[in-house]
């Protein structure tokens, strides 16, 4: 293929797959309207037997549904024998029929269709407008983002293969056929003389070359196009560049050995080179002349050359899977992928007569272990894959799908790296609809499927057409009902009133859908707990306490306020709208506890007691790193611990300084502390106190913390910052609902573009005694001294030399002693509370909240996972803990004495 250079700035601008696909949202006339149920209507493709077997595996077909016409979404489960056990791991397939006109495939680029820029497989389907879509091609996860393999997009290449042994790719021809196979690239560069040069490939990132293990960009000549987006063409290829600037097939600029500043612009290309390439532009080239190129793709397995442009799409993959109907012998190493780990897993295949294809994940979270290669290679030919090969897996697994009337593709399930984890990646596979406006077809009923008791969610219905593209069902008028008292219907939605499962419907005239709803019962949860662990305790303090449920299926949800009920000891308070207020403490109290309650179920308490301010950090002995860092890139300036100046003369402080004059949009400069983790703040800290020498640039000043969670939780220490001098700046931290521990990570400035011109965009500012006002929280403050013992087998306890009966008798069982806490706890201070539905015991004592379940030997001492080498147990209807392990975690001192069996407990 020639391509003259006018053509190839066409063919190389950045692929708008959002224009080409477009989002489709299409309006009816609801008179008159006679519903159709949406279930079980799908289309007539795809295997229909419901279980299907491969050797040492079993594959079961767990569910369907319809994403778009010529798409649908199969969940399967397949079992097979891991190390001598059997595991069952869930397996989500698109299958796409390619006979079928109104469905396309194509390759998602990054953001904007840009390689170098990264995104999540759902925010490229977002922007782009799939309804489904996985990972794609792998990458150097340390490079800038390029896919190793070829990607071609509607015909047009979006980058060439890396030279790579063994790597197969997944593509779609123009006439719809799909192709697994290897591709090489070959080019040429013709000058106005005649002459040519090879053109290595396109849009690539520096690598090493197989089998050779070759520089790729030494005395080589890559084209870079406006799909490029880096300025960087490429980053650490080792190499001095020389670039040409072509534009409408004349070239504009020659820049030798220095690179051309800023990115390629749209209706143009640039040639980068190197060594023997650079010196033939030198003896070729010219500004105004003009420059043709050539290129292709090569299959590696035939010989045979390809026109890119007779491709609809291509995407780069790694070893091949299945060939034939049969597990293949891997094409290169699979050890740098974890072939032989159970990990999530990506792949694409197609059918033995080209019609279908599959795209595959295999998922790696709390309900399902992932799948070796080898295990993957049996479940696609289980499945009906006739030719197949491996897509990037791991973290970077994800797969998107738009649910049956709805608008937009989401999570299909959660991620190795958590629901909110997705890693950007450099490309994925996208399924796009083109489907005409088609006629309602049916309606379905759309909210959560979970409630919590007292909780109340509104419900929606949302229709489809005949293409199973969603359609604007709002002006539906209905009546909503459920078939029984587990929730009822408020006029706004359903309130959850009751554990267990509703059937909710939506009737109209004749017509009717209905879904599943489960009300969650204190049953369902493993634990209850709250985001604040401790507090302080002072008539009139608020705590912003929301409380987050774990529960036994893995799942972690936030409780509505509404479903919460608190518990209250050693103080009178009242929670309203997720805030808790102290209204009074009781007499002699030091310590009190809130305890949040849902359906029976008691979480983890709060810790009320008395604060104090702390210096956490003065700046006079920094053992940890300080940094500048700021945003956009242009973005400069210092941080670092000084000597200070006037008043602070004595003594050291931290010092920024920031010039943000580069760049445009919003500017930050920060100061980082130790380096991106932070140190970590006083636990429970309610208010923050800090010095601050303001420099009146009327920027903002701003405090960053990460919670335990991983969460950025912003702070506005000034805003704007208007003063000069020393001045101390103290701020409320109990409506941030940081979650801890947690760590302050940087102070900095902020510079809104909004209004730029009204802000300094130099400047310096200092900071010094950084303090919390937290809980005490050494647990042992009012709590009595007491001397006491107790004999195996006795039901009785003598406290300071006084004797008191016991319910039941301490027993020895495999060298540990076990005992009835609540005793102890009458003598030592504290409580001790019992759920019998979590078979769960809390015990209070001081500041230190101590949980354990019997039968379990992980437990939580205030709120963090601990794990023991014994548990609770029940004996004769009384429920015994571990004395030593409890004694201990409340600072109870315990001695044993085998000979009389005597133990002796001393505070």
């Amino acid at each position: 293929m020639v391509v003259k250079r006018e053509e190839a700035g066409s063919k190389a601008k950045v692929v708008r797959l959002a224009a080409k696909h477009g989002k489709k949202l299409i309006l009816v006339s609801l008179a008159g309207l006679i519903w159709i149920q949406p279930v079980a209507l799908l289309e007539p493709f795809g295997k229909s037997a419901q279980t299907a077997y491969a050797a040492e595996g079993q594959t079961v077909r767990l569910s369907e549904e319809n994403i778009t016409s010529g798409a649908k979404l199969v969940k399967y489960q397949y079992t097979t024998t891991r190390s001598g056990k059997q595991v069952k791991v869930l397996a989500d397939v698109i299958e796409v029929d390619l006979s079928n006109p109104y469905v396309q495939l194509d390759v998602m680029t990054g953001k904007g269709g840009q390689v170098t820029t990264r995104q999540s497989v759902e925010g490229m389907a977002k922007e782009t407008g799939a309804v489904a879509g996985v990972n794609g091609d792998f990458f150097a996860t340390g490079g800038q983002g390029v896919p190793m393999g070829a990607a071609v997009s509607q015909g047009e290449l979006v980058t060439s293969p890396a030279q790579l042994e063994g790597m197969f790719t997944f593509a779609v021809t123009a006439d719809n056929k799909p192709v697994i196979d290897r591709y090489g690239f070959s080019g040429t560069v013709m000058a106005e003389d005649g002459s040519t040069f090879p053109l290595t490939g396109i849009n690539q990132e520096s690598y090493k070359t197989e089998p050779d293990g070759s520089y790729s960009h030494v005395n080589k000549m890559f084209i870079y196009t406006s799909a490029w987006k880096s300025e960087e063409r490429p980053k650490a290829s080792g190499t001095t560049p020389t670039e040409v600037l072509v534009q409408g097939g004349i070239i504009q600029q020659i820049s030798y050995k220095s690179a051309i500043v800023g990115t390629v612009p749209s209706d143009g290309y640039i040639l980068r080179a190197h060594g023997e390439a650079a010196e033939y532009i030198m003896s070729h080239m010219q500004v105004g002349q003009r420059v043709d190129t050539s290129y292709r793709l090569v299959s590696q397995t035939s010989g045979q050359e390809v026109d890119p442009s007779g491709f609809k799409m291509m995407i780069g993959g790694h070893t091949l899977l299945v060939d034939g109907g049969k597990a293949s012998s891997f094409t290169r190493s699979t050890t740098s992928i974890s072939g032989s780990s159970a990990v999530a897993r990506t792949a694409v295949g197609y059918s033995q007569d080209g019609t279908k294809v599959y795209i595959v994940t295999a998922e790696k979270n709390e309900s399902s272990s992932g799948l070796t290669l080898a295990e993957l290679q049996k479940f696609m030919t289980s499945i009906g894959v006739w030719k197949g090969v491996n897509l990037d897996g791991g973290g970077s697994t994800t797969m998107v799908t738009r649910p049956l009337a709805e608008t937009e593709a989401e999570l299909t399930y959660t991620t190795s790296n958590g629901s909110a984890g997705q890693r950007a990646v450099a490309n994925g596979l996208g399924v796009y609809s083109t489907a005409p406006q088609g006629a309602l077809k049916g309606l379905k009923v759309s909210g959560s499927s979970t409630l919590m008791i007292g909780q109340t969610e509104g419900y929606t219905l949302k229709g489809y057409d005949t293409y199973y593209n969603p359609v604007d069902a709002s002006g539906i008028q209905a009546t909503w009902k459920a078939d029984n008292g587990n929730v009822t219907w408020t006029g706004d939605g359903f309130k959850g009133v009751k554990a267990g499962t509703a059937q909710i419907t939506a009737v109209s005239g004749d017509s009717k859908d209905s879904m599943k709803v489960t009300v969650l019962g204190g049953s369902d949860l493993s634990s209850l707990t709250p985001v604040t662990t401790y507090a302080s305790l002072e008539a009139g303090a608020t705590i912003s306490v929301p409380v987050t449920a774990k529960l036994k299926d893995g799942r972690t949800v936030d409780v509505p306020d509404e479903s919460i009920k608190w518990q209250f000891t050693g103080m009178k308070a009242s929670v309203q709208d997720g805030v808790l207020k102290v209204e009074s403490v009781n007499s002699g109290a030091k310590v009190a506890y809130a305890t949040p309650t849902y359906d029976g179920f008691s979480g983890t308490p709060i810790v009320l007691s008395a604060s104090e301010e702390q210096v956490w950090e003065s700046f006079e002995n920094v053992t940890y790193p300080v940094s500048f860092t700021g945003l956009p890139a242009e973005a400069a300036g210092t941080a670092a611990v000084v000597q200070g100046t006037g008043e602070r003369e004595k003594s050291k402080v931290l010092k920024l300084d920031y010039d943000l004059t580069g760049g445009t949009g919003n500017k930050f400069g920060y100061a980082q502390l130790n380096g991106t983790t932070g140190k970590t703040i006083p636990e429970g800290a309610t208010s923050m106190a800090i010095d601050v020498l303001g420099d009146a640039s009327l920027n903002w000043l701003r405090a960053e913390f990460a919670d335990a969670d991983g969460k950025s939780v912003y702070v506005d220490l000034a805003r704007p910052l208007d003063f000069t001098g020393w001045r101390t700046i103290t701020v409320d931290l109990t409506s941030s609902a940081i979650k801890h521990p947690a760590n302050l990570k940087r102070l900095y400035v902020v510079n809104l573009e909004d209004g730029q011109d009204e802000r300094a965009l130099t400047g310096s500012v200092s900071f010094d005694n950084i303090r919390f006002t937290a809980p005490v929280t050494d647990g042992g403050d009012g709590l009595p001294s007491v001397k006491a013992t107790m004999v195996i087998g006795q039901k009785s306890m003598t406290v300071d030399g006084k004797k008191q009966t016991l319910d039941a008798a301490p027993v020895l069982k495999d060298n540990t002693t076990y005992v009835p806490i609540k005793y102890v706890l009458d003598a030592f201070g504290g409580q001790a509370t019992w759920n019998a539905t979590a078979k769960k015991i809390t015990v209070t004592r001081g500041t230190t909240v101590l949980e354990l379940t019997v039968g379990k030997k992980q437990y939580l001492l205030n709120g963090s996972a601990k794990q023991s080498t014994v548990s609770p147990m029940i004996v004769n209807g009384r429920t015994l803990v571990p004395l030593r392990l409890v004694s201990e975690q409340l600072g109870i001192l315990v001695n044993w004495e085998k000979n009389t069996k005597t133990i002796t407990l001393q505070s």
